[in-house]
């Protein structure tokens, strides 16, 4: 984004001359690449908004698998303890009853626990949103990605337009322009 930058400069710059030698097309121009490059901006910040979205959603859906992990190898833990304690010959034995019921009940917890909101049933809902939320953030920001290069694209055009006063050449970046700007409103909306 920094050499566009320069190049919206130089354009500006150098319409800024023709226009001292009295050319008001190259005046339009500046007009244009200044728009173009504060589109840029906008449109540079909303990519990298949407890429920070994307990075927190995509690290805290892993969070929550990793959680996920480590709550169904305590569930198996207590699960095979439990398992083992009913195989004895004492299993009857009060004593080994509570330990069986407490082990019971620890991987029942493991594997859902609404009061905590933290069971393995509440984290794999957890972690599916946070996964949706990713794949949206990641739409948006392959979206801007194309609008900020598109806008790259027509400041380049408007430049070299100044310079060899080609006209259809600032056209065609006005068109790039306005249609990367639409493209732009609409990522902002949510609409694609």
């Amino acid at each position: 984004m920094g050499d566009s930058m320069e190049q919206a400069h130089d354009a500006i710059h150098e319409a800024t001359h023709a226009r001292q030698h009295g050319d008001a097309g190259a005046r339009n121009v500046a007009v244009l690449v200044s728009v173009l490059a504060a589109m840029l901006a906008l449109a540079g910040v909303g990519e990298k908004s949407a890429q920070n979205s994307y990075l927190t959603y995509h690290i805290a859906a892993s969070d929550d698998w990793s959680f996920y992990q480590a709550k169904n190898v305590r569930a198996l833990m207590r699960g095979t303890e439990a398992d083992i304690l009913e195989s004895l010959p004492n299993a009857t034995d009060p004593a080994v009853q509570g330990k069986i019921k407490t082990a019971r009940d620890y991987e029942a917890r493991m594997r859902d626990d609404a009061k905590a909101g933290d069971g393995m049933k509440q984290l794999t809902d957890k972690a599916h949103q946070d996964e949706a939320a990713r794949e949206i953030a990641f739409h948006r920001y392959h979206w801007l990605e194309l609008v900020v290069g598109a806008l790259e694209i027509a400041i380049v055009l408007a430049s070299v337009s100044v310079v060899t006063r080609i006209r259809s050449l600032a056209i065609g970046a006005g068109a790039i322009g306005i249609v990367a700007a639409v493209c732009g409103l609409a990522v902002a909306a949510g609409a694609l």
